[in-house]
């Protein structure tokens, strides 16, 4: 939003979140309509480029950010932070705008339905009228959106972006995007005039450092005008050679990651551009890119043993990268799929290793105790790793721990038996906590962990009366039915367990509220919320920063850090415990 929102600063048509494409369906039904009944193709063709327009726009911005994450060719360095996200959200509207435009056009104005698709006379009129008036007007334009006048009510919005992408030229007050398609429409007019007009004859472009510098490169695409007016920057050329020559930066630590299901890709730094806050239109927007989800998935799970950056973060003198495996947490169901996850995760470490990374954590479903006994199996592998591989399960039980509301005497406990669950629960019991435990089996895997007189605190249990339940994986919706009004449920599991009780609170996974000097922070676990980290990359993360050299995988008593000494590194360097639900509310 600009700093003094000025006259038609909004789009008409932003009440309507991702609705917004609705307004599209009655061009989409009149053009099928025509297309079937008079063969009139060039209405269904208009459906057709906006379609395009918005695909082309979805790959600018994935090769974008994925050359972004890998640190390479990068202009600026500096981070985009979830301002810039929100505002940029509506990079789309101006293709709905366009499209619009152009089809009420070709519906009212008269001798519209004879244009051929293609005249060669008719784009180099269009090439000379966009170096001549068209870069001119724009220029001025543009020079005067800067006048603190036009600049506080409009232009400021657009220039709140300091780290540009390639959306990021087409975000603008509505008010804006009038005059730019006036400005951008003088070639299709002049040639309708003309009579030399046709389908396919104008591309626009944008500018970038203008947005460093501020006063200088006002021009479209051409820079004549900026040499003519002596507006532009000295650096551009050099600065452009220089972000061509930067090579892949060397990461300290990587935090490795996978897809869990098709919507997950739309939280990717990769994925796409615009998610609506409003959860009804956010589902509208997720319904109509499902196709484009679809072939990113494939595109990706065509490189079967390939990993992905997807993003790159900052966090004092550290360097972090989140990389992925393109596969699904159904994959990881599949025994057939275990060898090939395996050696995925295998190469991804010797890889890193081998480019001196210092610190590796697994995480959700690529630390599974059946996969991979917690990363142990490859550093039995390889004795010889430099790099560190860590689980982050020492932390992610202390979070949880410390969730736990001071004074509590019992726990109930239900779900899978897991590195984290059994650190937890030999923590509860050696503090004469009692835990009660709701099936003979999880009893019996505990025990297993517990001297004589822990087991003392380990109850197994036919009631369901505590108000703190410690759950994971497995837990079942008659389990949730049965608790009292006001129970607590705390996760100790990577994924979170379905919220079924309104009268109930549930806490997140084990995760952390991270520091604001970690910059480029904006994409994490599509359950947690902004600036929220799950603990098991907070592990990694603090590994790193501490320089410690052992590993922290496996199920040995060796594989487990001091946990008090992993959560007081965390909050040292700054990461904060979230509130419980009931504190918040």
């Amino acid at each position: 939003m600009a700093s003094r929102p000025g006259f038609l600063t909004d789009w008409p048509w932003t009440p309507l979140g991702s609705f917004k494409y609705l307004l599209l369906a009655p061009l989409v039904f009149d053009s099928i309509y025509s297309y079937t009944t008079i063969r009139d193709h060039e209405k269904l063709l208009i459906v057709a480029v906006t379609v395009w327009r918005i695909v082309h726009s979805q790959i600018w911005i994935s090769l974008s950010r994925y050359q972004t994450a890998k640190g390479t060719k990068r202009i600026l360095n500096k981070s985009i932070e979830f301002d810039q996200v929100d505002r940029e959200r509506t990079w789309d509207d101006q293709i709905i705008f366009n499209t619009l435009i152009v089809y009420l056009t070709k519906v009212y104005v008269s001798g519209t339905s004879t244009i051929p698709f293609w005249r060669t006379d008719g784009v180099i009129l269009v090439a000379l009228l966009h170096a001549g008036p068209v870069e001119f007007i724009y220029y001025w334009f543009h020079r005067a959106l800067h006048h603190h006048f036009l600049y506080s009510r409009y232009h400021s919005h657009h220039h709140s972006s300091i780290v540009t992408e390639p959306i990021t030229s087409v975000v603008h007050p509505f008010a804006e995007h009038i005059g730019y398609t006036l400005i951008l429409g003088l070639p299709l007019i002049t040639t309708f005039m003309c009579g030399t007009v046709s389908f396919l004859c104008y591309t626009p472009s944008f500018h970038s450092l203008h947005h460093t510098q501020f006063r200088t490169n006002y021009s479209l695409f051409m820079p004549m005008y900026d040499y003519i007016y002596g507006t532009t920057d000295e650096c551009s050329d050099s600065l452009y050679e220089t972000s061509l020559e930067k090579e892949e930066e060397k990461p300290d630590a990587i935090h490795l990651t996978h897809l869990t299901s098709l919507d997950s890709i739309y939280h990717l730094r990769l994925g796409f551009a615009s998610l609506s806050s409003h959860p009804l239109s956010s589902r509208c927007y997720l319904f109509l890119m499902k196709p484009f989800a679809l072939i990113l998935s494939f595109i990706l799970r065509s490189f079967s043993f390939q990993t992905f950056v997807v993003e790159r973060n900052r966090f004092r003198d550290l360097t972090l990268h989140s990389h992925l495996l393109p596969k699904f947490s159904s994959h990881y169901m599949s025994h057939q799929q275990k060898e090939c996850i395996n050696k995925m995760i295998e190469a991804a470490i010797l890889e890193a290793d081998k480019k001196g990374v210092k610190v590796m954590s697994l995480g959700l479903l690529n630390q599974g105790e059946e996969l991979n006994g917690y990363g142990e199996m490859y550093v039995r592998r390889h004795p010889k790793l430099k790099i560190r591989i860590v689980d982050g399960g020492s932390l992610a039980a202390e979070v949880v721990l410390h969730s736990i509301p001071v004074g509590t005497k019992e726990v109930l406990f239900r779900g899978q038996i897991t590195k984290v669950a059994r650190a937890i629960v030999f923590s509860l019991c050696q503090n004469a906590i009692k835990v009660m435990v709701l099936r003979k089996e999880e009893h019996s895997m505990l025990a297993e962990f517990l001297d004589d007189k822990c087991k003392e605190n380990l109850v197994l249990t036919t009631n369901y009366y505590p108000m703190i339940w410690l759950v994971g994986d497995g837990l079942s919706t008659k389990e949730q039915k049965m608790a009292k009004d006001g129970t607590l449920f705390l996760p100790f599991s990577q994924f979170p367990p379905k919220t079924l009780r309104k009268d109930c609170f549930y806490h997140t996974t084990p995760a952390m509220i991270i520091p604001h000097s970690a910059q480029n922070i904006d994409s994490c676990e599509n359950w947690l919320g902004r600036r929220v980290m799950s603990a098991w990359r907070v592990g990694g993360i603090v590994h790193a920063l501490e320089g410690w050299k052992e590993h922290e995988c496996g199920l040995d008593d060796n594989s487990i850090i001091n946990p008090p000494r992993v959560w007081e590194a965390a909050l040292r360097n700054g990461f904060q415990p979230l509130l419980l639900p009931s504190l918040e509310t």
